[in-house]
């Protein structure tokens, strides 16, 4: 996907999260999230973006220290302020990326063509996953995710994120039995491959269907030709079970071979930033 693709994603989808708010109330559960309420999305996203802004406006090539979760979830402004304090960050982040320059240099934690394609990518999906969080709140449907977003926000996880755990594997662990599991999209023709230690916790090697890969390990070739696992169905429906937004009965994915390995994947596996 193109930034200004990324870019409309992003700004679509934080104006349907303040909408879902203001439909839910703040004192909503998040589904997904069930120590949350509607409020605690708002600060924590709202946070993000503006944590995003400083380093495209400021350039910043270093990461600096930022707040740990807790004191996010306790700082913010008071509840009749803050779904306008949310839609304020937000559209500072959509228009520092709107203006800024292809050229820019800052930090960036993942690999991408530049680093203003990386944060608008970065927090499209970053946005687009609490959305649904915001809407599975409500009394109404869910927004659909298009296919497209979805096959680039499924690529963005497994490539970028698990992409990285090479690097944090321990001896142990990098000679201990791997479990593969097949990411396969019907709709679009996504197809990754992903080799997991055994406690589901770090991807030891990750493929895409066009044969690029990370990572290093035994656990190439000719493991995608059979995996332990595979995940089969819509690109939004794997979107959001990987992201732990759905189950496979509800995302429409079929689970083939043993469906343990997901279970221990989804239990074990956590995304951060660093």
């Amino acid at each position: 996907m193109e930034v200004e693709e990324h870019i409309a994603e992003l700004q679509q989808d934080g104006e349907l999260i303040a909408a879902a708010a203001e439909r839910a109330g703040l004192t909503s559960t998040v589904p997904p999230c069930p120590a949350w309420q509607i409020r605690d999305l708002l600060r924590h996203t709202g946070h993000v973006h503006r944590w995003a802004a400083r380093y495209v406006t400021g350039g910043l090539a270093r990461p600096v220290p930022d707040l740990s979760e807790a004191e996010i979830l306790a700082g913010g402004p008071p509840d009749p302020e803050l779904i306008g304090w949310f839609r304020a960050g937000h559209a500072s982040l959509v228009a520092a990326l709107t203006d800024a320059d292809p050229s820019l240099s800052c930090w960036t934690f993942l690999p991408a063509p530049s680093p203003r394609a990386f944060w608008a990518r970065r927090q499209a999906h970053e946005t687009a996953i609490h959305r649904v969080d915001a809407e599975l709140a409500t009394p109404d449907s869910v927004t659909p995710v298009s296919a497209g977003f979805a096959t680039d926000g499924v690529d963005e996880l497994i490539m970028g994120f698990f992409g990285r755990d090479q690097r944090k594997l321990t001896d142990t662990q990098r000679s201990g039995r791997l479990q593969t599991v097949q990411v396969r999209s019907t709709d679009t023709g996504g197809e990754w491959l992903v080799a997991l230690t055994e406690d589901g916790t770090l991807a030891a090697r990750v493929e895409r269907r066009d044969g690029s890969e990370n990572g290093g390990g035994s656990a190439g070739s000719t493991a995608s030709a059979r995996a332990d696992c595979t995940l089969t169905g819509p690109a939004a429906g794997l979107y959001l079970l990987l992201w732990n937004r759905a189950d496979p009965a509800a995302a429409g994915v079929e689970v083939g071979g043993d469906g343990r390995v997901l279970t221990t994947w989804r239990r074990g596996m956590h995304v951060t930033w660093s």
